[in-house]
């Protein structure tokens, strides 16, 4: 068994020195230290590790891959079905309405450390639900599992934190998983006030641990880096010389130091961060794409080709800031620069919100006939590819009909679809 634990160690090192997913990835560990942590049992994460090499791969070869914000398994499988070829899942949409406290929190990481887990381990269920349903009638070839990129806040603590919830993130069947480089205990949305840094080398090491969790699970899974560094003006500490140049000698009465935030101490972070990613991510206050330019020129000054990620967020005014004719072309410009990924982190709240909102208003004002409004439009839609106007079918009625079917030769009198209301109407 030691000669096999050496031979693996080997093979592990080996492939990342001669794979090129691997250029430009520092590890401060060695093959032996994850043949060690891994065990004698090695166990399969298909999922992950086929939508870690699909994104991987959708990254390297298209200009960018964009996705939005889904909250549910249902919003997922409306942004596959629409076209979409990547799922962000927001841990801000998250503690607001799908964590398992069950509560309805602010983006402070307020909610169970495993909720964002659970809802990747959604979403993939009911894509896998989508696939099987359209295999039944071989109508159309969609690749449903498309790579879900998940949101791990702060690390919901510290490096052993960090490692552990990134094995979560791979079992549940995450393909990318960003980390941000706050004080977990005082997180903030990175649109809110109050944001407290951790000293550059403590966010490094949550990124060392998130990729040793990544080698010790034997999948090559996206790590991105996020600093919010541009909008962040406290920082815990001044152990790190690296952070010296931002602090201004200030103190908070709870004992942080001031920072002078920007540009230059999120440039300053992204450059410290991007040996150890596979891609680094600014979170800034408005859509500028100069300000995004400054960001991407500062970072390929040092790193060429490194790949950058983009929050083409729900807290900017969009309309305040850019017009029409720019917004259309605001995701080809971020990609010029090397923005390779780009998302909407709360598109399925607000989608969600306003749909329901307008149809109460509706249906209160106008009985059945607002809610008939409704189905029309989707049937209207359903030349673009919707399917959920016929709830039954988009749920799985009809799968379980034909599991039924089989399970009976064919003999069952109780399938379900056949006199159906759906199937009479629809």
């Amino acid at each position: 068994m030691k000669t096999n634990k050496i031979e693996r160690a080997v093979a592990i090192e080996k492939d990342w020195a001669e794979n090129p997913r691997w250029e430009g990835i520092t590890r401060t560990y060695t093959g032996m230290d994850v043949v060690n942590l891994a065990g004698n049992y090695p166990i399969e994460h298909s999922i992950a590790k086929m939508g870690a090499e699909r994104l991987w791969d959708k990254l390297t070869s298209q200009p960018f891959i964009a996705g939005l914000g889904a909250l549910t398994g249902n919003q997922a499988v409306q942004e596959v079905q629409a076209g979409l070829e990547a799922i962000y899942l927001s841990g801000w949409q998250v503690a607001a309405d799908a964590n398992l406290a069950g509560h309805m929190y602010p983006d402070q990481s307020l909610y169970p450390a495993d909720s964002v887990p659970a809802v990747v381990k959604r979403i993939n269920n009911a894509l896998l639900r989508a696939d099987q349903i359209q295999s039944l009638t071989d109508k159309e070839d969609l690749h449903y599992l498309v790579p879900i990129v998940a949101d791990a806040e702060a690390g919901f603590g510290g490096n052993l934190n960090a490692f552990e919830l990134m094995k979560m993130m791979i079992e549940s069947g995450a393909s990318g998983v960003h980390f941000e480089d706050q004080l977990s205990s005082a997180k903030k949305c990175g649109h809110l006030g109050g944001k407290v840094l951790v000293p550059t080398q403590e966010a490094i090491n949550k990124l060392i641990a998130a990729r040793l969790a990544t080698d010790v699970m034997g999948v090559s899974t996206i790590v991105i880096a996020r600093t919010d560094a541009d909008a962040a003006n406290l920082i815990t500490s001044d152990i790190d010389k690296r952070d010296h140049k931002f602090i201004t000698g200030k103190r908070t009465s709870e004992g942080f130091y001031e920072v002078n935030n920007g540009l230059e101490q999120g440039i300053d972070r992204g450059l410290s961060y991007a040996p150890y990613a596979d891609l680094i991510w600014m979170e800034t206050s408005n859509p500028d794409l100069g300000y995004a330019r400054e960001f991407a020129e500062a970072i390929h000054a040092k790193y060429p080709g490194k790949m950058l990620a983009y929050n083409c967020s729900p807290s900017f005014n969009w309309a305040a800031h850019l017009s029409k004719s720019e917004m259309l072309t605001f995701r080809e410009n971020l990609a010029e620069m090397g923005y390779k990924f780009q998302f909407i982190t709360l598109a399925g709240f607000h989608a969600l919100n306003t749909s329901m909102f307008e149809l109460s208003k509706a249906y209160k004002e106008r009985g059945m006939a607002g809610y008939s409004e409704l189905q029309e439009r989707e049937f209207a839609l359903q030349s673009s590819g919707f399917k959920a106007v016929k709830h039954q079918a988009f749920v799985g009625t009809g799968y379980f009909d034909a599991v039924q079917e089989v399970v009976t030769a064919g003999l069952s009198s109780t399938v379900a679809l056949k006199g159906s209301t759906e199937e009479a109407q629809f």
